[in-house]
Order: structure tokens, then C-alpha cells, then sequence
């Protein structure tokens, strides 16, 4: 980077400075040791007239010494420096060498001396190897906030028992995410010599041995070494292997190294790499409420609210007809006569009324309901396990059921990450994949050749069996499998019969790769070039056609061949060219440069990373179904538009606008005003980065969006952390992705992307059904028992006789409806909106027209049971009890369709919800026939049971004659679902 002369001048003005600095240094190191004398009250030093101080030079000043300080080095600047590595700061710095001296550390030697306490200085300065965790939430704190919930603070006034169940839909975050530790080993150079680490004892200035299969500990800086290559895919999404050499220079922690070996000098630990900066942005405990669980509180503060209401009036008006003398005990004598009622009455009646309105309060508030989510969340987990989708968090089954928009990686998500051969062209002629026998002798012997000579992968095909094993980069592996296969390459063949002389690796400046090789039997020799094309393209001057024969390449061919190459491009392929040179060998002269001109072109070849199977009908699924798609890569704009065309994210006839793609810089440098106008027009944005992804999230998140996001690399860990449901990939994605999300898709195909919305629409569809199963019960008890208790004084539905459907019907009716499978139609509709209601429209017409029909019926037999059945009051009120659970029993039918007038569609084929009916009915004929005294209750003769369940089974066609009655806010959904 600089002459010998520049640098030993640059070295000798450093010395100097350093001396002057420890002067300095140590002059202030005096005045400050002088202060915490008199401020210790100590005798007064003598003064001195003059002081001595011995500086020696730099060279001897103990390696202690010269670590101590650091003033010379930024650690933001180092962190910068590499992240975007970038070179003119590293020049600045002196180069890599200059940076070794200000960290203190010996190139060869690695950081030597006082090692126990240098290595705690480092610590203290630039900070230690590890990633700060937050705390994690033990027990009590989920108590507590379980404890804060209105509906939790009014039913643990009447009973205990509920606080067990709000808990239990929390515990599942404790247990849902367990934490890994990591206890890898590096290599570092301490002192001269090896020795081996934990990576969270490596510090800043330490000199790491990094072979093939380590992970990079920290950011840092390229020493030396030979073939060293990386894989950055878990940190920039880039697929291919990054070559590090004196070129490219800068490490990033969390890569790994998948070829060669090196040193390494450390420049940033911990948080401060850029892995520290991502995980940063995502250790903040996201308390965001679900869109489901926003609109369950709002359900719940308003029962609740509507039952104390309720519970208040019951009780003032009961309270103001016992003084007043308008009750009547059995006898039929007033309850309340004024002085003359004895105290201990008076008290055990007013509890009585008191408990009437604590009834009403148990009424009203659906204490099963916490439990019946977490039941329906927790079996549809189960069943999406089946469909390749493992939830990490159950809250993100329903969430991904109210997504709006959907942000897609492209490689190995829409597409296979398998990069193919697709398109092969003999000068301008394109041939088909079948036979080589089409390609001429001469061309297919140089083919073979530049393939198989010019190649950093490697073939290893046992001998006991047909199967290729093929190894490299993903563009070597599809050039190689194509050779192998198609042009019927034999490497091993190849390589025995030719002899490799020279070889020039590929490089990201040059883009292309080159190698001398010889025939053994031969003198002459032959240069091979492989590349991209218009870079190779430029190197030539004739090509061969179909037939073999060699052509003199002229401007107007050499335009048509450019063409080629464009709409290639054009078409999301690779496209890498072939071209050779015979070259005539000296004698005693060895050709130490390859020739870069007058090649003669080979061919071209077109490799694609192609779609997965079925990619396209998901994408229109889910734009069927009202969720935007978005595309977010690496790629440049013309392979990211050919691949969204392909996916149908994009449409030829109608997303032709400008900002239907655009650019990561173009896309961070809008304002946010531009932003918020743009964002829902883009539907691909190129060459982004991971902070591009991040503000993507913010901004549609901003704009009301609900977002989900897939991702599989480390960069990729705040984005799946912002957004309302993150999707990392199974196969391909790091443990940090995966620790990020809430769904971790096994087989990283954006088809099971698809299911996991139908899954989170159909748990958001099943939580409906419960709730309008749920509050008819509700609304039915409270309006029996509001009615009976204003006009009697009496509740014909006792306090346990509710908590026995509340609490165990409801729990079985929740299982029942939970195990629902999803269906076609719910594809159909568009996605519900934050601010649409939970109970819809639909939804309030079926319970008020049970609600009402119970009501009706319970109240006949409240107050004409008896003559009606000629029974005495304890049989008419086990009627009324068995009444009303049956009602229940068959409207859990009802309630399996919220708009649908069959409710047996596919019944037979949900053998569990037929089973949980059967257990319910028998338990109820066990509370009623042999429970008589927990339930207060007597036992029923055969045809009082008819008459229960007949009376029950009327709720069937009432269903049905309401449903026919249409509602207004479903012909808006089919609007909304027909414009979108």
C-alpha cells in the first residue's frame, strides 16, 4: 500500500509521537497521583525543583506498557472500518500491520507479556466476547402480569381457580424458547505459540488460526494464509463464497470458513461486530400485543363491564325489595320485618343477594376462555407440525391468520437454491439439453477441458456405486453436474491426462478465473478462461458455431453475441462464458501470466437458481386471499424483476410502475414521508441490505400493515424480530434466525408459507366459533338469572351449576371446535383489519337468536315448570339445569359454521369433535342422576329427559331460519374480497 521509504519515514514520525506521548503521559500520572495525596489529607510532599523522567524508546517499553492505553484507536471506527469494509480507513490506520502496533500486538507473536492482566485491560476497554442476553421472566412476573387482566382482578373476587388458567396461556412463552451455549474452541497466537480458547476468552489485538469448518469469533482483519474462503451467507445473504487474501481483507464474525486456512488479527468483540450491532436490535422483549389478544381484552373489558353493570342493578334492586318487604321466604312470610328481623337472618339473607350478584358477575365473565385459546392454539400447533411448520410461539398461529403483507427472501425460498444450467450457446446457436453428440469433437474436447482443469470444486464418485458427489461453490456445482452429465465429462480422466502449470483464482475485480494446463503427451500448451460473459466476451477475437468450425468474430458479431449475453441477463440467468488459447511454449521459458487476448470463445452457458414447484399458485393464493407479497433480495434489478414475473409476485400487464421495484439505497435514502406513500406500491426491492429489510418491517408496520417475514441468515434476525410474525427457514437457516422467530419452516418452501396463513386463518376462525358458542352461553345465563332474580328474588342457575359449564363444557366444547381442519373457502376473504371488530356482524345475529331462544324457553319453565310437568321446585330447577346444558350440547353444531346453513359438511370425518359431544352428554347424566347433591339436583325420569332434549334440538332448525336472514357487513366483506 505504501513504498518501503513512505513507511520506515511514516514509522520513525510514529515513534516520535509515541514518546512525546508518554511524557505526557506520565507528567499527568503525577499531578493526578499528587491530588489523591491532599485529598487524603496527607502531609504536603516537599516541593521539587526539578523532575527526571527516563523515556526510553518504543522498542523497549514492555509489551504491558504499550497496552495500557489505546487513546490511538476508536473502537467505532474499527467497527465501521470492517462492516463496510472498507480500505481507505484501514489505510488510515496505517494498514494492517500499522493497526497490529497501536493494538499492541506482535504479528508473529500475538499479544505477549503480563498476559493475565493485559488481557483484562482489553476486556475493560474494547469489551468482552459476548453477547449480553436480557434477563430472563421467571414465574412470579407472569403471575403478576396475569394478575393486572380487569377480567383476572373480577373473578379472583369469586374464584381462585381462573387465575390458574389466564396463567397457563402465558407459561407457554416461558418454556417456548430455550437458551443454547455455545462452548466452541479457537486457536489463538499468545506469547509466540498456539493454544486453544473458548471463543468468549478472545479479546481485541489477539491473533486467530482459523482451517476449514471454524467459525469466525469476531470482526477482524486477514493476516496471512492460503486459499482462505468464507461463507457470508448467514451475514449478507451473499450465496457464493467470499475469497479472503490481500485483497479483500476483512472477517466478520458468525461467517464460516469453508476452504484453506489463515490468520486473523482482531478488531471487534462481542457487541461491537457487526453480528453484536444485529443481535442488539433484537434483545428488546417485544410485549406488542397479537391482534387477536388486542381484541380479546377489548371483548373482556367490555363483559366485564356489562356484568358488573348487570351485577349492580341486580343487587340494589334485590337489596331495595328485601327492605322494603317485598321478599318472601318458602313459607310465604316476609323475609325483612324491620326491627323486629333477627340480626343473624338479616346478614345471611343480604349474603344471599350479594351471592345472586356474584352469580351474575360468574355469568358474565367467560373465565374458560383464556384456557379455550390456548387450547385451539396449542392443537393447531400440533397439526401444523404435519405441514412443515414448527411454532415456536403460539401467539403467532393467529397472528399469521390477520397478515396483510408477506416479505419473501428469494434464494431458497422461492426459489431452490440450486443453481442449474439452463441455456447453452455455441456461438450463436443455442443447443438443447439431451445429447452432446450435437456438439463438434474439437469444441466438446475444449469444454471438458476448461470445465474440468478450470475449477475449484471438486467430483468424488465411489466405485461401488453410480452416485456423484459433487462439491464447490453453488455456481462450480451447477457447471460441474452440467458437464458431468451432459457434455459427459470424465474429471478424473481429464486430470490424469493434462498437467495444471499455472492457475489464477477467481476475484471479485476481475471477475473470472483462468488456468495453463498441458497434455502430458503433447508439448503444446493451452490457456482457459471462464468468467462472466461480457468480461470474457471483450478478451476474444474468433469463436466456434455448431459444426466446429472457427470464425473470425467482427463488431457486428460481436454486438450479436452481446445481445445474447443481455437477454440472458434479461431472463434471471447467469450467464458465464467460456474461451481458451492454444499457447506455443518456449524453451526454458516458463509463462508466469496467462493471455488475456485473442482467445477464441467457446460457449456460453446460462445458470438459474429456478423456482420452486408450486411457488406460483402460492403466490396467488395468497393474492386471492387479500396478502400482499413482497420480494426482498440481494440480486441485482433485472434478476430480482425476471424472478418476481416468474413467482407472479410481479404482474406483465399491469405492475409496469416505477416503484413497483426499486433499490435498497434508493429505498433508505426516501424520506419518510416518500416512504409512506411508496411503501405499498413496492413489490421488490434489489440489492437491499439487512437494515433495508428492518426498515421495511418499521415502515409497513407504520402504515397498519400486520407483516410477516421469512429469513434464514443472521442478518436477517431483526427483521423476523420486528415484524408481527417472523418465519425462518429450517434447512438453511442459522440458529440466531431461528432463535428470532416465532415459525421455523422445515422444508424452506414458500408453499408451507402459504399453509401457515391458512392455518392462522382457520385458528382465528375456530377462536370466533367459541366465542359466539361461548357468549350465548353467557348471554342465555345472564338472562335468565337477571330476569328470575328482579322478578323473584331467586336464581333458577346456581353458582356451581355455572362454573360446571363455564369451566367444564366450555373446555370440551373449545377442544371440539378447535380440531376444525382449515378449508378452501377461507382463502377466499381478505385478511380481518386491526380495526374491524372480533365479533362480527355474523356473528351477534346467531348467538342473539340462541341467546334468545333459551331464554325464552328457560323462563317458561322458571315460571311454569311446575304446572307444565307437575313437578316440585327442586325437579323444575334440574329441568331448567339439564335444559339449558343440552342447549349448549347442540349448539355446538351450530356453531361449527358461522354463515353456512349445513353444520353436518364433513362432520363424520371429525370423529374427535363427535367424541367430546358423547363425553359431554355423559357427564351431564352423571351430574344430574349421581351428583344430585354437589349440583343440587335431582334425578330425572325418562321422559323429562325427551323433553330437555327435545326442547334442545329446536335450537338445530332456528338455526337455520336465521341464518337465511342476510347481513349487511357480509355483502362489505364480498366487496372488499372482490377489489383486492
Amino acid at each position: 500500500m505504501c513504498n518501503k521509504e513512505a513507511c520506515s519515514v511514516s514509522k520513525s514520525h510514529r515513534q516520535r509521537w509515541r514518546m512525546a506521548f508518554n511524557v505526557i503521559y506520565f507528567t499527568r500520572v503525577l499531578v493526578s497521583l499528587s491530588k489523591k495525596v491532599l485529598d487524603k489529607k496527607c502531609p504536603p510532599l516537599p516541593t521539587l525543583s526539578h523532575i527526571s523522567i527516563d523515556v526510553q524508546p518504543v522498542d523497549k517499553v514492555s509489551s504491558h506498557d504499550k497496552s495500557v492505553c489505546f487513546l490511538e484507536v476508536d473502537q467505532k471506527k474499527l467497527n465501521d472500518m470492517v462492516s463496510n469494509k472498507n480500505f481507505e480507513a484501514l489505510i488510515r490506520f496505517g494498514g494492517v500491520k500499522g493497526l497490529a502496533v497501536d493494538l499492541g500486538t506482535d504479528i508473529k507473536n500475538g499479544i505477549t507479556g503480563n498476559a493475565e492482566a493485559d488481557l483484562t485491560h482489553r476486556k475493560n476497554v474494547f469489551g468482552a466476547n459476548k453477547y449480553q442476553k436480557p434477563p430472563a421472566k421467571g414465574f412470579i412476573s407472569y403471575v403478576f402480569e396475569a394478575s393486572k387482566d380487569t377480567t383476572i382482578i373480577i373473578l379472583l373476587a369469586c374464584a381462585i381457580l381462573s387465575l390458574a388458567f389466564a396463567t397457563s396461556s402465558n407459561l407457554s412463552n416461558l418454556k417456548s424458547s430455550p437458551q443454547r451455549v455455545v462452548t466452541s474452541r479457537v486457536e489463538v497466537v499468545r506469547d509466540g505459540r498456539r493454544q486453544a480458547i473458548s471463543i468468549f476468552e478472545v479479546v481485541v489485538g489477539d491473533i486467530v488460526h482459523l482451517k476449514t469448518g471454524d467459525q469466525v469469533p469476531a470482526d477482524g482483519l486477514f493476516l496471512e494464509g492460503h486459499s482462505l474462503k468464507v461463507d457470508e451467507s448467514s451475514m449478507t445473504g451473499e450465496s457464493d463464497h467470499v475469497e479472503i487474501d490481500e485483497r479483500n481483507l476483512f472477517l466478520l464474525s458468525g461467517t464460516k470458513v469453508m476452504d484453506g486456512f489463515g490468520f486473523m488479527l482482531v478488531t471487534s468483540v462481542g457487541m461491537n461486530t457487526m453480528w453484536g450491532e444485529m443481535m442488539s436490535l433484537i434483545v428488546c422483549d417485544m410485549d406488542e400485543q397479537t391482534p387477536l389478544q388486542a381484541r380479546l381484552s377489548k371483548l373482556a373489558s367490555f363483559i366485564g363491564k356489562v356484568g358488573l353493570a348487570v351485577a349492580a342493578v341486580v343487587l340494589a334492586v334485590l337489596l331495595i325489595r328485601y327492605f322494603t318487604g317485598n321478599t318472601k321466604d318458602d313459607m310465604g312470610n316476609k323475609e325483612f320485618k324491620g326491627s323486629k328481623t333477627e340480626f343473624n337472618y338479616m346478614m345471611n339473607s343480604i349474603v344471599g343477594i350479594v351471592a345472586a350478584a356474584v352469580t351474575i358477575v360468574v355469568i358474565a365473565i367467560p373465565e374458560g376462555l383464556p384456557l379455550a385459546v390456548t387450547l385451539t392454539l396449542a392443537y393447531s400447533m400440533k397439526c401444523m407440525m404435519a405441514d412443515h411448520a414448527l411454532v415456536r410461539k403460539l401467539s403467532a398461529c393467529e397472528t399469521m391468520g390477520s397478515a396483510t403483507t408477506i416479505c419473501t427472501d428469494k434464494t431458497g425460498t422461492l426459489t431452490l437454491n440450486e443453481m442449474k444450467v439452463t441455456e447453452f450457446w455455441l456461438g450463436k446457436e443455442t443447443l438443447n439439453e439431451g445429447t452432446s453428440s450435437e456438439i463438434a469433437p474439437n469444441v466438446l474436447d475444449k469444454m471438458q477441458q476448461a470445465v474440468g482443469l478450470n475449477t475449484a470444486g471438486t467430483i468424488y464418485k465411489s466405485n461401488s456405486s453410480t452416485f456423484v458427489e459433487i462439491s464447490g461453490s453453488p455456481t462450480e456445482k451447477a457447471i460441474l453436474s452440467w458437464a458431468t452429465f451432459y457434455l459427459g465429462m470424465n474429471i478424473d480422466e481429464i486430470k490424469q491426462t493434462c498437467e495444471i502449470i499455472h492457475f489464477e483464482a477467481f476475484n471479485s475485480e476481475k471477475k473470472r478465473s483462468g488456468v495453463l494446463v498441458k497434455r502430458k503427451s503433447e508439448k503444446a500448451m493451452c490457456t482457459h478462461w471462464k468468467g462472466a460473459a461480457e468480461m470474457i466476451l471483450s478478451m476474444c477475437s474468433n469463436y466456434y458455431d455448431k459444426t466446429g468450425m472457427l470464425k473470425t468474430m467482427d463488431e457486428e458479431e460481436r454486438v450479436q453475441l452481446g445481445t445474447i449475453i443481455k437477454n440472458m441477463a434479461e431472463k434471471s440467468l447467469r450467464c458465464i462464458a467460456f474461451a481458451y488459447k492454444e499457447v506455443i511454449e518456449e524453451s526454458g521459458h516458463v509463462l508466469e501470466k496467462l493471455e488475456e487476448s485473442g482467445l477464441t470463445l467457446l460457449g456460453l452457458v446460462g445458470l438459474k437458481d429456478p423456482c420452486r414447484p408450486g411457488v406460483r399458485t402460492a403466490v396467488e393464493s395468497c393474492k386471492a386471499a387479500g396478502v400482499n407479497i413482497k420480494m426482498i433480495t440481494g440480486d441485482n434489478v433485472h434478476t430480482a424483476r425476471a424472478i418476481a414475473f416468474e413467482c407472479g409476485i410481479l404482474n406483465p400487464y399491469e405492475d409496469f410502475d416505477n416503484d413497483a421495484v426499486v433499490e435498497g439505497e434508493k429505498f433508505r435514502n426516501y424520506s419518510l414521508e416518500e416512504r409512506m406513500e411508496k411503501i405499498d406500491k413496492i413489490y421488490v426491492m434489489a440489492r437491499s441490505s439487512p437494515f433495508d429489510k428492518l426498515l421495511m418491517v418499521q415502515s409497513l408496520k407504520e402504515k397498519g400493515h400486520i407483516v410477516a417475514v421469512t429469513g434464514d441468515g443472521t442478518n436477517d434476525a431483526p427483521a423476523l424480530r420486528e415484524a408481527n410474525i417472523g418465519l425462518s427457514m429450517g434447512i438453511q437457516g442459522t440458529e440466531v434466525a431461528k432463535e428470532s422467530s416465532d415459525i421455523v419452516i422445515l422444508d424452506d418452501n414458500f408453499a408451507s408459507v402459504v399453509t401457515v396463513l391458512r392455518w392462522g386463518r382457520c385458528v382465528y376462525n375456530n377462536i370466533q366459533k367459541f366465542v359466539q358458542f361461548q357468549l350465548t352461553i353467557n348471554v342465555a345465563a345472564l338472562g335468565i338469572n337477571f330476569v328470575a332474580a328482579l322478578s323473584s328474588g331467586k336464581v333458577p342457575l346456581t353458582t356451581v351449576q355455572l362454573l360446571w359449564v363455564n369451566l367444564i363444557q366450555d373446555t370440551l366444547a373449545a377442544l371440539a371446535l378447535a380440531t376444525e381442519k382449515p378449508i378452501n373457502d377461507i382463502m377466499v376473504k381478505p385478511p380481518v383489519g386491526k380495526s374491524e371488530p372480533f365479533i362480527t356482524r355474523v356473528m351477534w345475529r346467531n348467538l342473539l337468536a340462541q341467546a334468545l331462544y333459551q331464554v325464552t324457553v328457560l323462563l317458561i319453565l322458571q315460571f311454569k315448570g311446575r304446572y307444565i310437568f307437575g313437578v316440585d321446585e327442586k325437579v323444575k330447577k334440574t329441568l331448567i339445569f339439564n335444559t339449558f346444558v343440552l342447549c349448549q350440547v347442540f349448539n355446538e353444531f351450530n356453531a361449527r359454521e358461522l354463515e353456512k346453513k349445513n353444520i353436518f359438511k364433513g362432520l363424520l370425518k371429525n370423529k374427535l369433535f363427535l367424541m367430546i359431544v358423547g363425553f359431554t352428554i355423559v357427564l351431564q347424566l352423571v351430574m344430574v342422576e349421581f351428583m344430585k347433591h354437589f349440583a343440587n339436583t335431582e334425578r330425572l325420569d325418562w321422559r323429562q329427559w325427551c323433553a330437555c332434549i327435545g326442547i334442545a334440538a329446536l335450537s338445530w332448525p332456528i338455526d337455520w331460519i336465521f341464518k337465511c336472514i342476510p347481513i349487511s357487513g357480509k355483502q362489505l366483506v364480498k366487496q372488499r374480497s372482490s377489489t383486492s
